[in-house]
């Protein structure tokens, strides 16, 4: 007899951070987050080092909520930096977590996340996922190329929130999302858009390539930025440094924070105006030109990230957008949510799991 009500625990590790939320079913049961203080973590020589101190303090929070495990019936954890993945749920396997802890792609804290998905879940006999991985690619083979062979374009974005909102704008319209064709643009620390198409994000404008943000450059004249590097001012650290954390409205404005822009603006800042107008309208430009790769037949815009909730920002966006399509404004960052609401569907049924294998393609095993 199937299920009636599922439980499902989510966890989103970040630098500083760990998130943490419960669900059953559709219902919130509880949302949390751990602070890890930057001097806390600077002695561990990777993120992945960090998973004794991230589990205790997990098992604390835990008992703080007065939580009991044995309701879960799955964990869900943010999917890190493996190779290329498909989209949707994998199941967290000693594979995976070997790879994870030895040789993963890159040093990022979302490796934590199956690590510590399947350190719940595995003695209390359920299932730990991964979901919409912050590798996962669908990009169809013309959008990965880049000008320069010994360069492919990469579909690293926002993808577990931004796909999640497509499904939920799509599905209080009552449309299938594989049926329509859609673009959804993040804004957050970093801003990143895709155009969805049957389902699929067959391309996408990375944080790299797109709009500047809070703290990024986004994508930057090409021989001055290779002048730049080759100035002496800069390492290869620092230059990474002063593109991705120090670049736009801190480059700009000193400042990440986009309530002290807004305020600035509000007293007759008129630098910041420009500096803050410049990020909306390279928002619109770079969403607009996704509809290029559909040939502008486009169904629903969707915005979505912690600068959605800005009025000033959606005030500038949506004029130079709308007439592509109806725009859906879903604010926040969603991850807890769609991790959970996204294992929710693979025990359900409605969606199928991948197993991750390392060296096939896109990491699946039919």
């Amino acid at each position: 007899m199937p299920q009636d009500h599922f439980v499902v625990l989510a966890i989103n590790p970040g630098s500083t951070s760990t998130r943490l939320a419960a669900y059953e079913d559709e219902c919130l049961l509880f949302d949390t987050k751990i602070n890890h203080p930057a001097a806390t973590l600077k002695d561990y020589a990777s993120n992945v080092a960090q998973f004794p101190l991230r589990r205790e303090a997990i098992r604390r929070a835990l008992e703080e909520e007065r939580f009991d495990v044995r309701r879960l019936s799955a964990v869900a954890g943010r999917g890190g930096k493996l190779p290329p993945v498909r989209q949707g749920a994998y199941r967290v396997d000693e594979g995976m977590i070997d790879f994870l802890s030895h040789r993963p792609v890159d040093d990022h804290a979302s490796n934590l996340g199956a690590l510590l998905a399947y350190d719940i879940a595995r003695p209390l006999g359920v299932p730990a996922y991964i979901y919409d991985a912050v590798v996962m690619d669908q990009l169809e083979d013309i959008a990965r190329l880049s000008g320069l062979p010994e360069m492919r374009r990469k579909a690293s974005c926002h993808a577990l929130n931004m796909r999640a909102m497509a499904i939920k704008a799509a599905r209080e319209r009552g449309w299938n999302l594989a049926e329509k064709t859609c673009i959804v643009c993040h804004m957050g620390a970093g801003i990143s858009a895709t155009v969805m198409h049957r389902g699929r994000m067959i391309d996408v404008i990375t944080d790299e390539e797109g709009p500047y943000s809070p703290e990024r450059s986004g994508g930057l004249p090409n021989r001055q930025l290779v002048d730049l590097c080759f100035s002496g001012q800069y390492d290869r650290l620092s230059a990474t440094k002063r593109t991705r954390g120090r670049g736009g409205l801190m480059a700009y404005l000193g400042t990440n924070d986009a309530l002290e822009v807004e305020r600035r603006i509000a007293a007759g800042d008129a630098e910041a105006r420009l500096v803050y107008d410049g990020m909306a309208y390279q928002v619109a430009k770079h969403m607009v030109s996704l509809a290029a790769v559909v040939e502008g037949r486009v169904d629903l815009l969707v915005l979505t990230g912690a600068l959605a909730h800005s009025a000033y920002l959606r005030e500038r966006i949506l004029p130079r957008i709308g007439f592509l399509a109806p725009v859906a404004v879903l604010p926040g960052e969603n991850e807890l949510e769609a991790l959970a609401f996204g294992v929710l569907r693979v025990l359900r049924g409605e969606e199928q799991p991948h197993t991750f294998k390392e060296g096939a393609p896109f990491c699946t095993e039919a």
